[in-house]
C-alpha cells in the first residue's frame, strides 16, 4: 500500500448519493441566513476579483480604486477581503493600493490549466510574490491526479509552496472537471498534505464552476483534516457566485459542516467580481 493510500484510509471516503442528500439537508436551513448581518460578513470574505483578457494596467489600477474608495465610507460593512488579478498586475495592484486590511492575491503557475514547465510555474509564482502579493492561486495539475501520480502532484504544489516564502496557497480543484465526491476529497486531502492553506473549488474558466455538493465535500475533508493534525485548512468558493442568495448557500454550508469559526476572511473566501455590488444592494 502507498503512503497516500494509507493517508486516504484516515478519512472516511463520501458517496455522491450520500453529498447530495446531506447537502440538500443543510440548505433547507439557507433562508434563515439571508439576514443583513451574514451579507456584511460575507463581503468581508469577498476576493473582489478581475482576470480578462483586456486587463490593462490602467482597467486594475481603476478596479483598485474602487476599493478604495470603499474603505471607510460604511462604518458597518468591513471593505473586500482581497483583490485578485493576474500576476503582472500585482505591482500595480501595490502601487495602487491604500485601504487598509486588503490583501493581493495572485493566479499563478499556468493558471488556469497548470500545463506549463515547472520552472516557469516557481518562476511565475517568486515573481509575484517579490512584486507584493499576499496570497497565490494556483490550480492542481489534474492530469497527474487523473493518473494516479500523487507523488509527482504533491512534490509540485510543496515545491510551489516553498515558493510562496510567506503568501498564503490557494489550490483550486477544478471540481467540474473532478466531478465525484470521491476525486474531490481525494483531491483535497492530497493538497492539504502537500502544504495547501486554502482548497479553492474552481476556475470559472473552462469547466463549471463551484457547486453546493462540492464544497460540502471539500468542508468534510478539512473538518477531518483539522482533527488529526489541528491545522485549520481555509476555503474558497469560486467559479459562478454572483448572487447573495447564492453566497448565503455556501455561507450555510460551512457554517454546517465547520463551524462559525470558519466563516472569517482568515478561513473562508469567495472569489467573484460582480458579488459585492449584488450584496451592497440587498444590505442597502
Amino acid at each position: 500500500m502507498s503512503k497516500y493510500e494509507e493517508i486516504f484510509r484516515k478519512f472516511r471516503l463520501v458517496t455522491d448519493e450520500e453529498v447530495y442528500r446531506k447537502t440538500a439537508a443543510i440548505l433547507e436551513k439557507s433562508p434563515a441566513n439571508h439576514t443583513p448581518d451574514v451579507l456584511r460578513i460575507l463581503h468581508a470574505c469577498i476576493d473582489l476579483t478581475s482576470l480578462n483578457t483586456d486587463d490593462s494596467k490602467e482597467k486594475i489600477w481603476k478596479f483598485t480604486e474602487k476599493v478604495n474608495d470603499f474603505d471607510g465610507s460604511k462604518s458597518d460593512i468591513a471593505n473586500v477581503a482581497a483583490i485578485c488579478v493576474f500576476p503582472n498586475f500585482v505591482e500595480t495592484v501595490k502601487e495602487a493600493l491604500t485601504a487598509t486590511d486588503v490583501k493581493i492575491a495572485a493566479v499563478a503557475a499556468g493558471f488556469p490549466a497548470s500545463q506549463t514547465f515547472m520552472e516557469i510555474k516557481i518562476a511565475e509564482v517568486s515573481l509575484a510574490v517579490a512584486d507584493g502579493a499576499d496570497e497565490i492561486d494556483i490550480v492542481l495539475n489534474t492530469g497527474e491526479f487523473f493518473e494516479e501520480n500523487y507523488e509527482d502532484l504533491c512534490c509540485e504544489i510543496e515545491e510551489i509552496k516553498h515558493a510562496c516564502r510567506n503568501a498564503r496557497l490557494k489550490v483550486i480543484l477544478e471540481t467540474g472537471l473532478l466531478k465525484t465526491a470521491a476525486n474531490i476529497q481525494k483531491a483535497a486531502i492530497l493538497c492539504m498534505y502537500a502544504g495547501a492553506d486554502f482548497i479553492k473549488t474552481s476556475t470559472g474558466k473552462v469547466y463549471s464552476g463551484a457547486s453546493p455538493e462540492a464544497v460540502f465535500v471539500i468542508c468534510l475533508a478539512i473538518k477531518e483534516y483539522h482533527a488529526l493534525h489541528n491545522r485549520k485548512i481555509g476555503i474558497k468558493v469560486s467559479g459562478g457566485v454572483r448572487t447573495a442568495e447564492d453566497a448565503v448557500k455556501y455561507y450555510t454550508i460551512v457554517k454546517a459542516v465547520l463551524g462559525e469559526e470558519w466563516l472569517c476572511p482568515q478561513y473562508f473566501r469567495i472569489g467573484a467580481s460582480s458579488l459585492a455590488n449584488n450584496i451592497l444592494e440587498q444590505i442597502g
